[in-house]
């Protein structure tokens, strides 16, 4: 029986969602959990490789097993669980279900403090003295809905099949000191949010035009567009089946 997972974590303390040899990874701890609880070696399937220090406020994750689960798993799980992984929902699904072929979108936030407060460190880029024009930065970000190849924002050393994204959402909302990115696509490269945040800023900033953003986009070059910005301001945040 193939059953799903909801959980979410704070990623501060990981390298990243995917097991790694010799560093800590979110698999890993779920594997551990739920293998102990049902006496089998228990491998999971996650919907996304969340990168080091990256938050997950919604991720699903699927895995097999001959034992029928009941409701007590959740408690079970979140009793043996680490404090910052949090486990919601577990239930049964359709064996040929996959968490990760099977969603058609995901949806990412990013998080920036403008000034200084010590209670978001983990939780949020802080620009201290700078304030980015977020109109300007709106007005770029819309400019992605128009492309569906992101290399430019993709790590270098990675490999795809393919460098095309459907960017279905991409805005700036800002509440007072904070400033958040939504941003949904059915498929996202490595690192590409954060090079793409690093990049409206530099809009935001006047460092990068309008038209310069759009080239920066056709050139399909990384070393083009801006920084990569911090990951733990970075939270996959929904994921839709």
């Amino acid at each position: 029986m193939r059953y799903f997972i909801e959980l979410s974590y704070n990623g501060k303390k990981y390298h990243g969602w995917q097991i790694q040899p010799d560093v800590i990874s979110v698999q890993e701890k779920l594997n551990i959990a739920i293998s102990t609880i049902l006496q089998e070696e228990i491998q999971v399937v996650g919907a996304g490789r969340t990168d080091t220090g990256v938050h997950a406020s919604q991720m699903f994750a699927h895995f097999d097993t001959t034992i029928e689960l009941k409701d007590e798993i959740v408690f079970k799980l979140n009793s043996i669980l680490p404090n910052d992984i949090s486990v919601y929902k577990v239930f049964l699904v359709n064996d040929e279900k996959h968490v990760r072929f099977d969603a058609i979108s995901r949806r990412y936030e990013y998080k920036i403090w403008l000034g200084r407060n010590p209670f978001l460190l983990d939780f949020s880029w802080q620009i201290h003295s700078q304030r980015p024009n977020v109109d300007l930065m709106n007005e770029a970000a819309k400019l992605l809905l128009e492309y569906e190849d992101f290399q430019c924002f993709s790590k270098v050393k990675t490999e795809v099949y393919t460098f095309n994204c459907d960017i279905t959402e991409a805005f700036w909302e800002q509440k007072e000191n904070e400033l958040t990115f939504y941003i949904s696509a059915n498929r996202f490269l490595r690192n590409m949010v954060r090079a793409i945040v690093g990049t409206l800023v530099d809009v935001g900033l006047g460092k990068v035009s309008k038209d310069d953003f759009k080239k920066i986009i056709e050139s399909k070059n990384r070393s083009n567009a801006g920084l990569s910005v911090p990951a733990k301001g970075l939270f996959l945040t929904a994921i839709k089946y």
